[in-house]
């Protein structure tokens, strides 16, 4: 039996053709359906050839699911050990990967029972470099349901807790890795970040994450949500580990279609001489609108008033370093939550759930293993996917079939204002700062909260951090100080390209003071 597809009956042609509204008789369409001939021999033909796959380098066993005793607040989703290189800017350091990252040979799940069973044939590109960078892989950590999630309480596998305080939210998607960070259990983390998901944790957790410059690391290999926003970058306990993780993985991939034209050649991506450079001369810019903010318009929390001002102390502490600290108003970065929200609802609901995360119509990678799995788990499985994605999928499929994908057109006309505001500011400024999340960590609602409850907690924290998806511009979340034993995280933002000033800030902010005391 040929390997491939095999032509479609009669009766669905018919049906294809209703669907669209085309009056299709049995004669018509049984004409239509020779003709379709030509495209089945060519997709069997193309069955023949090997097909390209991202390199499995290093040998590794399939490790285990860990046993509830070695993993305190739920942080990860599987244990493995995969050794990498014999030196490297990473030898000696323990890595634990998002489980929306591609691991051979190790299950992923992407924190959703649809792909319960899954287990990648291929490594996702930083995963590579982070094993060729002497770095060993020691597991996959919990995220939400799809990564569509801020919180911590919509993983599959149960909710990822707080390590400061169990009954609250540690932050999303990237909860797992941040987890696993705080309890000491791994040195670096990688995050994936389309609104948020790397910063969020590392401000309610207390820990640092850089979503680098949009482009910067090749997200080659690992679960897509809106190519135009998708980004992965490290997470740590210190800059320093911000600094050698992001050596190891950034630079370019020519498989990744975010890349192209994007990376200036002869790139510099070593970040550690940063981490000694401080902040004398540089300009900082307070950003009024985020702070204060109502949340009146997006059914957020309104800003906690002492998160503010401790944010706006800790911000005051760079004159004191060296740096010029002014306030400025850009009025754009509250719109632009609008556009993003429309590019990401859409785009998500488009490209993952109804295209199985592969899509159509760019050049690059594309990993059909991943999408061949989710196709057939939401096909068998579609009621096991967590409220927040059912209403992503709902947004998304009513937006296409009633305006046929026109707003989602707009929002991405209209995402160069974000960018022009963005771009005006850094072009006087060279880092704008204000809270990660104006308000400390929420409480963890119950599995059988009402489906309004569970998704209002998934998504009403991502104001502020959302914006820089949107434009791209490399930003940083690191620890600021405490209210009421929860952390408070402090967000810069920088140029393209200029991650390194990010670092640069961060470590003479760390090295200024204990964040716990402040």
């Amino acid at each position: 039996m040929p390997i491939g597809p095999d032509l479609p009956s009669v009766s669905m042609l018919t049906q294809i053709a209703a669907d669209h509204g085309i009056a299709l008789d049995t004669v018509d369409a049984a004409a239509y359906r020779g003709l379709m001939a030509g495209l089945v021999r060519s997709c069997r033909r193309i069955e023949e050839f090997p097909e390209l796959k991202l390199p499995v380098k290093y040998p590794r066993t399939p490790g285990h699911r860990p046993h509830p005793s070695e993993n305190p607040f739920n942080g990860w989703y599987w244990r493995c050990e995969i050794e990498g290189a014999d030196d490297g800017v990473l030898k000696g350091q323990r890595v634990a990967v998002k489980d929306a990252v591609s691991v051979a040979g190790v299950p992923m799940m992407n924190g959703s029972r649809v792909l319960e069973g899954f287990v990648p044939d291929i490594d996702a590109t930083v995963v590579t470099r982070i094993l060729d960078a002497g770095g060993t892989i020691i597991g996959k950590t919990n995220c939400e349901d799809f990564s569509f999630s801020g919180g911590g309480h919509t993983c599959s596998h149960g909710p990822v807790s707080n390590p400061h305080n169990p009954e609250c939210n540690p932050g999303g998607s990237s909860n797992g890795s941040a987890v696993v960070l705080v309890t000491g259990q791994a040195d670096l983390a990688i995050g994936g970040d389309q609104g948020g998901s790397i910063r969020l944790p590392a401000s309610w957790s207390g820990l640092y994450g850089l979503k680098p410059t949009y482009g910067l690391v090749p997200y080659t290999g690992c679960a897509m949500i809106e190519a135009t926003l998708d980004h992965v970058g490290p997470m740590a306990n210190t800059t320093e580990g911000i600094a050698r993780l992001l050596t190891a993985i950034a630079g370019s991939d020519p498989l990744d279609p975010r890349q192209r034209g994007m990376i200036p050649p002869g790139f510099p991506t070593d970040y550690m001489p940063a981490l000694t450079r401080g902040v004398a001369g540089l300009r900082i810019a307070i950003v009024r609108e985020g702070f204060g903010q109502s949340g009146e318009d997006t059914g957020s929390p309104p800003s906690d008033p002492e998160v503010d001002r401790r944010v706006t102390e800790a911000i005051r502490r760079f004159r004191k370093l060296g740096a010029t600290v002014e306030e400025i108003s850009i009025p754009m970065h509250l719109d632009a939550f609008h556009i993003w929200n429309v590019v990401a609802t859409e785009g998500a609901a488009d490209f993952v759930l109804r295209g199985a995360g592969l899509g159509t119509n760019w050049l690059g990678y594309y990993n059909t293993g991943l999408a061949d799995a989710l196709a057939r788990g939401m096909q068998s499985r579609p009621n096991d996917l967590a409220p927040p994605v059912k209403l992503v999928l709902f947004c998304g499929e009513y937006m296409r079939r009633s305006y046929h994908g026109r707003y989602y057109g707009k929002a991405q006309n209209l995402r160069h204002l974000a960018n022009d505001a963005y771009e005006s500011a850094l072009a006087r400024y060279d880092l704008l700062a204000m809270p990660t999340i104006p308000f400390t960590a929420t409480p963890m609602v119950a599995r059988d909260a009402s489906i309004e409850e569970t998704v209002v907690t998934a998504l009403n924290m991502i104001r502020n951090v959302c914006v820089a998806n949107l434009t791209g511009h490399p930003a940083i979340s690191l620890p600021c100080g405490t209210l009421a034993g929860l952390p408070i995280g402090l967000m810069l933002t920088g140029r393209h390209f200029e991650d390194d000033k990010l670092i640069a800030a961060s470590a003479a902010f760390e090295a200024s003071g204990n964040w716990r005391e402040m």
